[in-house]
């Protein structure tokens, strides 16, 4: 007896932490808490289902406890955002002169950009404007709120479309609010347009068999992506590599970015798989933010599947702001280079992202200006030999700018980069494969299984929608059961959690 309330008072003790921010332990969509919680969530939000307003307040409750407890009392900043551009859209949708409208919309992109400069620009400018005058710089202790990147583009977007009269704004502070803060895709995506989600807020909660089938889906291969391959082979191999590429040669410095290249589609593709997956569950659609983009025979290709969300977000928001292709060629290209520039500057403040982005916009203008010279049409496609020889350059190109990307400074790219040209040594592949044959296996099984044709995960994800409930179950019980196997006791945030 004495035992049984010795355990007692031991779960009661964890309680509190329940309702903590652990900056250590953010909540993680491959958390055992959050599978937890996931089960109790579910329960009432179906004893919800037909009273729409408390389920809508219910999850939009749940969606910023999520949020505190990956990014702590920085949720006050979603809160923020949420009724500054609620009262924007408001605003416009009250006039009718061009000017006021411009005015409305100018506020939201300084209050959302505005946020977004301080947090995550702040250091880089003071350091950016300390080299040029000679000045002295130190570091200002600002925490990045998680996601702020997302949220912001977001709610963004939807202040933008209604600025164009693309759709009417919301009359209820909580559709809003459930729209932005809605936390399968809170923290890291996909930017969900407000054109497409909206419209689903309040129709009746329905999940077909094959919502629930395709979300079981895609909740299993997201956590397989994140937790098996994507962790082990960073904490293996990929992070001994790229934080201290002086210290290997180039065939490891190669490896480490293939291993690169796998790690950050399975972590971040992972995560939307999750997020897709889990809004399926909750009667949500949302649209693919990646479909196999290693595939790409060209840059343009890969951004067609690569982060989708986020690249057409650029591609509406900035690309044709700035005037698209509808002003001559070199401006088109100008523009290209302005966006990826841009888009690097949107994932971090750093020279790597300035660089990653504008090595990705010269490509792209480049790809254009080789289609225009081949008299090629937009669209079109290329098979055979040629496809083949596109990808494995487009594959090496992108692999090439992740150089940049991973490296914490500008300085080890350029270590890595020596290493690959100056020190490659061959010889040694066939020790280093012995060395670390769980991490190539879990590589080889990452690359094999993104090649393989969409046909095959169609065909599986008929096959998991034609399971039984217990079926379903049981898929999902294995795949926690085999994530927790090879999870680490290191929490592994998210990638894109720092954007």
């Amino acid at each position: 007896m004495k035992e049984v309330i010795c355990n007692m008072n031991l779960d009661i003790s964890r309680i509190p932490a329940l309702f903590s921010y652990d900056p250590q332990a953010p909540m993680l969509f491959s958390s055992g808490l959050f599978l937890w919680l996931f089960a109790g969530f579910m329960l009432l939000y179906l004893l919800l289902q037909r009273r729409t307003t408390a389920r809508l307040l219910f999850v939009t409750l749940f969606s910023y406890y999520f949020y505190y407890k990956s990014s702590g009392t920085y949720f006050f900043l979603l809160a923020v955002v949420t009724v500054g551009d609620f009262l924007v859209a408001q605003g416009m949708e009250r006039t009718r002169r061009p000017w006021l409208r411009r005015l409305w919309v100018m506020v939201s992109l300084l209050l959302n950009l505005g946020l977004l400069c301080y947090f995550k620009y702040t250091n880089f400018l003071c350091e950016c404007w300390a080299a040029l005058t000679d000045g002295t710089f130190r570091a200002h202790h600002i925490f990045l709120p998680v996601g702020i990147s997302f949220f912001t583009f977001q709610s963004l977007s939807y202040t933008i479309d209604v600025y164009r009269r693309d759709i009417k704004p919301l009359n209820r502070l909580l559709d809003y609010a459930f729209y932005v803060s809605f936390f399968p895709q809170l923290v890291a995506g996909p930017i969900v347009r407000a054109r497409d989600f909206i419209p689903q807020i309040r129709r009746p909660l329905f999940v077909s068999n094959e919502m629930f089938g395709r979300g079981i889906f895609l909740l299993v291969c997201g956590l397989f992506k994140k937790a098996v391959i994507s962790d082990y082979i960073s904490l293996n191999f990929v992070e001994r590599v790229f934080d201290n590429p002086g210290l290997y040669s180039g065939v490891e410095n190669l490896m480490g970015v293939y291993g690169y290249a796998l790690q950050i589609y399975c972590d971040f593709s992972g995560y939307s798989d999750m997020a897709i997956g889990l809004a399926l569950l909750l009667g949500f659609h949302f649209n693919i933010n990646f479909h196999s983009p290693y595939k790409s025979a060209s840059v343009t290709e890969f951004w067609r599947r690569w982060h989708i969300s986020l690249s057409t977000w650029l591609r509406d928001y900035l690309y044709i702001s700035l005037g698209g292709n509808r002003h001559g060629r070199f401006r088109q290209y100008l523009n290209l280079l302005v966006t990826m520039f841009l888009g690097g500057l949107w994932h971090g403040a750093s020279w790597n992202f300035v660089a990653w982005g504008v090595l990705h916009g010269v490509a792209l203008a480049f790809h254009k200006a080789w289609m225009e010279w081949t008299g090629r049409t937009k669209g079109s496609t290329v098979s055979g030999l040629r496809r083949f020889v596109g990808q494995v350059v487009t594959f090496h190109f992108v692999c090439f700018c992740w150089i940049f990307f991973r490296n914490v400074s500008f300085s080890d790219s350029v270590e890595m980069l020596r290493q690959l040209f100056t020190a490659f040594r061959p010889n040694l592949l066939p020790q280093l494969l012995a060395g670390y044959p769980e991490v190539f296996a879990l590589m080889g099984l990452g690359y094999l299984l993104h090649f393989l044709p969409d046909s095959w995960e169609t065909a599986l994800t008929r096959l998991v929608v034609r399971l039984p409930l217990l079926g379903k179950a049981l898929l999902l019980v294995i795949a926690i059961y085999v994530v927790a196997q090879m999870k680490s006791a290191e929490i592994q945030p998210f990638i894109y959690f720092q954007f």
